[in-house]
């Protein structure tokens, strides 16, 4: 499978693991752990623009793998810090999207890099440039909330 492919498969993942966020409540996860209300305006619009982020790199995987695995690393930030991280940090506390980011986003994530390994196309600069634009992505939304509140 192709390293463009694999990316449109992990934002199809991506936005199977919004639906998990939404049915289970992760706004209201959010309030009852930081105090931070985050409207369902804000919420599906930042969802959103990462589906449109998703799909434009994978648009970009055959001229520039560090765009496109900026997605699968954004994946892999986002199950790392904020799931898997989250569940830690609140003693083993259910974060809505945890099934889905240990289910789907470190196999897809692991799985687009390795493809891109086996295709010839992954450097070290490249994965260093994917995690750094990955953080960025993932940073944004936050950015904007803050700036919405200020």
């Amino acid at each position: 499978m192709s390293l463009e492919q694999l990316c449109w498969l992990a934002t199809a993942a991506y936005g199977i693991h919004i639906a998990e966020e939404y049915l289970l409540g992760w706004r209201d996860w959010v309030h009852s752990i930081s105090g931070v209300n985050v409207r369902s305006g804000f919420f599906f619009a930042m969802n959103a623009l990462a589906l449109v982020v998703g799909m434009a790199c994978a648009a970009m995987a055959g001229r520039l793998p560090v765009v496109a695995l900026a997605f699968p690393a954004l994946m892999l930030i986002n199950a790392t810090f904020f799931h898997v991280g989250a569940f830690l940090w609140t003693r083993g506390r259910f974060s809505p999207g945890l099934i889905t980011a240990i289910s789907l986003f470190y196999p897809m994530g692991i799985w687009c890099f390795k493809s891109a390994y086996d295709m010839g196309v992954l450097t070290a600069a490249r994965v260093a440039g994917a995690f750094v634009l990955g953080a960025i992505l993932m940073a944004a939304p936050m950015l904007m909330f803050k700036a919405i509140k200020s």
